[in-house]
């Protein structure tokens, strides 16, 4: 009983910032640990590797961490790097990677909305009609995707990687789009606000138009985010941004609020359908995770420029891996 009491009394104190902070990332690396240890489970999803059991998720976790880092900035979710690197170079099923790539990407917009928000860089009234019918159609494109044989979509997710590239490489985004006037739909549902760039401390009022296409878009890239299991953040910020007019960092921020109703949505049908491994998922999360909430941050002071440049280079290399692995030219 004393001991019973000393421990309920130890988990009933109030935790500061930094002991929740070491709280969470504890008890994430005590999950990793007991899903990871049975060797089992290593030989079941690498059956061909030399490696030992716990090289695969160690580098899943470091390769995550890396990968939060530069996607939160750039807009475009964890998953859009994480399924066509992931599934390009490491040994694993396609349909496990896709599986994981959502839980990722929905782990990334997790971590980094509540600072996104704060920082008035995410708009609720903005993120909620659009991330309506992306679920929905996120949940067919799912079904549709797992389908498949994993070498088409393999095929496939080359293709769309490097039109992401090429869409990337020949976008002019605005940093503060000009929009006279909005539509009456977004009038409507009260869509404009106000934020601080904290880049050079000016505060900017925003208002969207062409509301009713956006709505279109954003259905057809729901599909796409679940039959690849990338999140499509790439499309989100092109779309927010370029057609709707919305400034380039509430893009970005707004963009992963989107994320995690999506990706919500599309992974529970791979949890139903068994394409979730926990020795993939896990360390992929909790490195996502972590690396996020400094992605985060530098949303606020970063060169926009930079993680553009970073990102495509990684894009197109993983394309090129992806494309030529599902036409069985570089397995």
């Amino acid at each position: 009983m004393p001991l019973q009491r000393a421990i309920i009394g130890f988990f009933s104190r109030p935790l500061g910032p930094s002991s929740r902070m070491l709280f969470q990332a504890g008890f994430a690396l005590a999950v990793f640990l007991l899903l990871a240890v049975p060797a089992h489970a290593a030989a079941s999803v690498v059956p061909a590797s030399t490696m030992p059991w716990w090289f695969w998720p160690l580098a899943l976790f470091v390769t995550c961490f890396f990968i939060g880092i530069v996607a939160v900035p750039a807009g475009i979710g964890g998953g859009t790097l994480f399924v066509p690197i992931i599934g390009g170079f490491f040994p694993f099923h396609l349909d496990f990677v896709r599986g994981a790539g959502l839980l990722v990407a929905l782990a990334s917009a997790l971590a980094a909305g509540p600072m996104l928000l704060r920082g008035g860089l995410a708009s609720v009234r903005l993120a909620l009609p659009l991330a309506l019918l992306a679920c929905m159609s996120s949940i067919a494109g799912a079904l549709l995707g797992l389908a498949l044989p994993a070498s088409v979509i393999q095929v496939a997710l080359g293709l769309i990687v490097l039109g992401i590239v090429a869409l990337m490489l020949a976008a002019k985004k605005s940093e503060f789009p000009n929009v006279a006037q909005p539509d009456r739909l977004s009038s409507a549902l009260g869509i404009h606000g106000v934020f601080i760039d904290g880049a050079s401390g000016r505060a900017f009022d925003w208002q969207v138009h062409r509301t009713p296409l956006g709505l279109v878009v954003f259905l057809l890239i729901g599909v796409m985010a679940g039959m690849f299991g990338i999140g499509a953040g790439w499309a989100n910020v092109p779309a927010l941004n370029l057609l709707m007019g919305v400034p380039l960092k509430v893009s970005a921020g707004t963009s992963g609020l989107v994320l995690s109703l999506v990706d919500s949505s599309a992974a529970w049908v791979y949890l139903n359908r068994g394409a979730v491994l926990p020795m993939i998922a896990v360390p992929s999360v909790v490195g996502m995770m972590l690396g996020a909430r400094i992605g985060a941050r530098l949303l606020h002071v970063l060169k926009g420029s930079v993680i553009r440049k970073m990102v495509i280079t990684l894009l197109l290399f993983a394309g090129i891996r992806a494309l030529l692995k599902g036409l069985g030219v570089w397995v």
